[in-house]
């Protein structure tokens, strides 16, 4: 979006907001992440000013782990009025970081024979998914090759602010969306949408006989001593210590930062509504691509591509190819205010966790400033 004549921010303009020690990185000693040999300099300086002068970016958070060592740090407010620094493990929402933890429970319900990955998921659903809809499998959810469609909203982030705050149910936006015909028949294609994740999570409430926060808490959260972490369900704000999000809005020609902080996830169940810490998804990150979550068979399944040249693999993740032949896998996701990614080396060289406050978290080159950073995190390993 492009920025005219000035931005008001809650009564206050830009100059005033930078003024002081809002542009100033919050920098502290973390004895849980000695740095060992590791040089951070190129990542903080790919990092950049944070607030910067435009206010397009407020907050970061950043972990990097390697074999010589490790570098955390904070950078910017935790919110514009206050021009406190961020608080250490602030929350955040993640945004589609959400769907890997999805996708471990399905994978994990695979290994107990709960599911199988090419049955049919209708006859788990069938007061959701019509008779005469093409058979969707449970591989294909996670792939994103299901063809399920999306419900058709009105456009425009006005709608968007003025129903921030309705409450969905998982069947009611399943339903929405098969209104709709397919996109495409499934397994024929690969395109990235919430569905055939929130799919997945009905599915592991059926499956389970439980909700899907509750399998989250007894699957991943209470074992790998994640506090911070919770699906917040019908409720808009963030509990605990966290980062203010904030969201570009155009009024009359000028730019005005609306607090978006307090939002109804109820419409990404599953699939991108989940809030945590940078710290606990440093320790998730590390349980996956250690091996701890999944049984080696379903291990191997996450980290394959449906088909050669897939973008994404069976567990929603993409992957970057390093000269030297190892590969980087990873996931991001945004919801407005927020901005998260994690990822990590095959061979275990590296592990990257970043979480930022965007201004404008769903535009086109938001994501330029996490690829930023990842090329500098890359270059250290």
């Amino acid at each position: 979006m492009k920025l005219t004549r000035r931005i008001l921010v809650a009564g206050f303009t830009v100059g005033a907001l930078l003024a002081g020690t809002l542009a100033a990185p919050a920098s502290a000693a973390h004895r849980d992440c000695p740095t060992g040999m590791l040089d951070p300099t190129n990542v903080i300086t790919a990092i950049g000013e944070i607030p910067d002068p435009q206010l397009t970016t407020t907050s970061a958070q950043l972990r990097i782990t390697t074999p010589t060592g490790c570098f955390k740090d904070t950078f910017g407010v935790r919110d514009l009025r206050s021009s406190a620094p961020v608080p250490p493990d602030a929350r955040i929402r993640i945004g589609s970081v959400t769907k890997v933890f999805t996708a471990v429970v399905v994978y994990q319900l695979v290994a107990e024979g709960q599911l199988s990955l090419d049955e049919p998921v209708r006859p788990y659903l069938p007061d959701l998914i019509p008779a005469d809809w093409p058979t969707v499998t449970v591989r294909q959810l996670l792939a994103h090759t299901s063809g399920l469609p999306s419900p058709v909203l009105p456009d425009g982030l006005d709608w968007q602010l003025q129903h921030r705050f309705d409450r969905w149910t998982p069947e009611q936006i399943v339903r929405t969306a098969l209104t709709n015909p397919p996109d495409y028949t499934p397994g024929d294609a690969q395109r990235y949408t919430n569905m055939g994740y929130i799919v997945a999570g009905i599915l592991i409430e059926r499956v389970t006989g439980s909700s899907y926060s509750e399998q989250m808490r007894q699957r991943i959260f209470r074992p790998l001593g994640l506090r911070d972490t919770y699906a917040p369900g019908v409720a808009t704000g963030i509990r605990g210590p966290h980062v203010r999000g904030y969201q570009q809005v155009n009024r009359g020609g000028l730019i005005e930062l609306v607090d978006a902080t307090r939002w109804s996830q109820t419409f990404t169940p599953a699939s991108g509504d989940l809030i945590s810490t940078v710290a606990d998804l440093d320790r998730f990150t590390a349980a996956l691509f250690g091996g701890r979550l999944l049984a080696p068979a379903q291990q191997r399944e996450l980290f394959t591509h449906p088909w050669a040249g897939a973008e994404y693999s069976n567990g929603g993740l993409s992957s970057i190819r390093l000269p030297d032949g190892r590969v980087f896998w990873g996931k991001s996701g945004a919801r407005y205010g927020y901005q998260a990614a994690i990822g990590a080396l095959d061979d275990g060289g590296l592990r990257f966790v970043f979480a930022a406050g965007p201004t404008d978290a769903k535009a086109e080159g938001q994501s330029a400033l996490v690829q930023r950073v990842l090329a500098a995190v890359l270059a250290l390993a």
